[in-house]
């Protein structure tokens, strides 16, 4: 694999991101900085999902930033990510639960849009009209659909972006004249605003928001699609009649699992992501301004909005997916650090019992992705397992008891969070994370 950045760039404290992908994450293409290892990263990222799954040209249903090569980085490593800030900046989106018209496609209608009029593959299109045939094939001007929305809602945020409420179709259609100014698309970005379509559903909702990153790490090994950077979504690939068909064994070998949709991977956390390149490159993108563990409608609020990140490399780090360490109050009831008096009661247990030792625990959240949520808690029990060196059976009981599995998307993303040994933590050199971040 060829080192992607100019190797004569000076290494940056801080890097200013402006620049998107064509929602393919290829390692062989250029990256930005360097970044010195523990300076920080900015970026104004894209919407993901609706806006770029109604853009054909562009490849992976997202529109994620360009990654950012990180000093040190090397194979083999990690790069702890600290979510220093998110803030949205959209002031409306739209939404839905989607369908796949027939005909749209070249059997993935994230990856190989196509306009069935003139049989151009990733066509370039414009916007004409309002509403959901509003998207037009530049050679034929044909509607170009690859999704629609089955039912949808149109929102609008309050000033503080901590409020929103669903709008009538009178008020979406108002919103859609100027789709660009209210989802406040990044000037780099190239989607078509959701917000063209207009839905309207169900109008007087009131929502809390609770913005997260449904995209944040490393760039996978293999260009691949960015929304199929997971083990679910990374499933499509494989056998695909388009050119970003893999094998099982690439899509194990070369994915980091960035696209996870955890509502945990938000300001406070610190996120622990493999590196399969030189560099790492740290990206980010499809932001949402709230969700649901399960993503249960396949889709969310995706907005625009400013991130700042914070990246240290973590040497040998023996894990080849994500590991989260959550803020306090995102935890399980059952993973959460034991309180002082706690473990006072837990002492004179063991007291009484002729314990000498109660081992030292703090909070862990490991990352599962497969095609389906049986399978993803497979492989977050045995990366558990992996990167702890115990057996899986040992952490289905400390999940058991001291823990949980949760559910970050259907169909194939999950959580397991417990209380791991601290000395375990300690030893692949992640305690200093789970101290910063519990005060323990």
């Amino acid at each position: 694999m060829q080192h992607t950045i100019d190797k004569s760039s000076t290494v940056q404290q801080h890097v200013v991101v402006q620049e998107f992908t064509n929602s393919v994450l290829d390692p062989n293409a250029p990256m930005l900085g360097p970044v010195k290892n523990g300076g920080t990263i900015t970026a104004n990222t894209a919407p993901g999902c609706w806006g770029p799954m109604i853009t054909p040209r562009l490849r992976g249903g997202h529109e994620v930033t360009t990654p950012v090569f990180i000093e040190g980085a090397e194979v083999g490593d990690g790069v702890a990510i600290r979510i220093r800030d998110i803030a949205v900046t959209s002031i409306a989106t739209a939404s839905g639960h989607d369908s796949s018209p027939e005909g749209f496609c070249l059997g993935d209608p994230y990856v190989a849009a196509r306009c069935p009029v003139c049989d151009t593959l990733w066509p370039e299109t414009h916007i004409d009209g309002i509403g959901q045939d509003a998207v037009k094939c530049d050679a034929c001007n044909n509607p170009v659909k690859p999704f629609e929305i089955v039912h949808g809602y149109t929102v609008t945020f309050d000033d503080d972006r901590t409020i929103g409420l669903t709008v009538p179709s009178n008020v979406a259609t108002t919103i859609a004249q100027r789709a660009d100014h209210y989802s406040a698309l990044p000037p780099g970005s190239r989607q078509h605003s959701i917000l063209n379509y207009a839905p309207s559903d169900m109008p007087g909702t009131l929502i809390r928001t609770r913005p997260f990153m449904g995209q944040l790490g490393t760039c996978p090994s293999m260009p691949m699609p960015d929304s199929h950077n997971a083990g679910d979504f990374g499933a499509f690939l494989i056998g695909a009649p388009h050119e970003y068909a893999i094998t099982p064994e690439q899509l194990a070998t070369h994915k980091t699992d960035g696209h996870m949709d955890i509502d945990a991977v938000r300001a406070g956390a610190i996120l622990i992501a493999p590196v399969k390149v030189p560099g790492a490159g740290v990206y980010m993108g499809d932001m949402h301004a709230g969700q649901g563990d399960g993503e249960i409608a396949g889709h969310t609020m995706d907005v625009a909005g400013s991130v700042t990140l914070q990246v240290e490399v973590v040497k040998n780090y023996p894990l080849d997916g994500p590991v989260l360490f959550p803020l306090l109050e995102d935890l399980p009831p059952l993973a959460k650090p034991f309180s002082a008096s706690e473990k006072a009661k837990g002492q004179q247990l063991a007291e009484k019992w002729g314990v000498e030792n109660i081992e030292p625990l703090a909070p862990i959240s490991v990352i599962g992705t497969a095609a389906n949520l049986n399978e993803a808690i497979e492989d977050g029990l045995q990366r558990a397992a992996t990167l702890l060196d115990m057996s899986v059976a040992e952490i289905r009981n400390r999940a058991t008891i001291n823990g949980a599995i949760e559910i970050g998307r259907a169909p194939g993303v999950i959580q397991v969070t417990f209380l791991a040994p601290l000395s375990r933590l300690d030893a692949i050199g992640l305690g200093g994370y789970a101290r910063e971040q519990y005060d323990l």
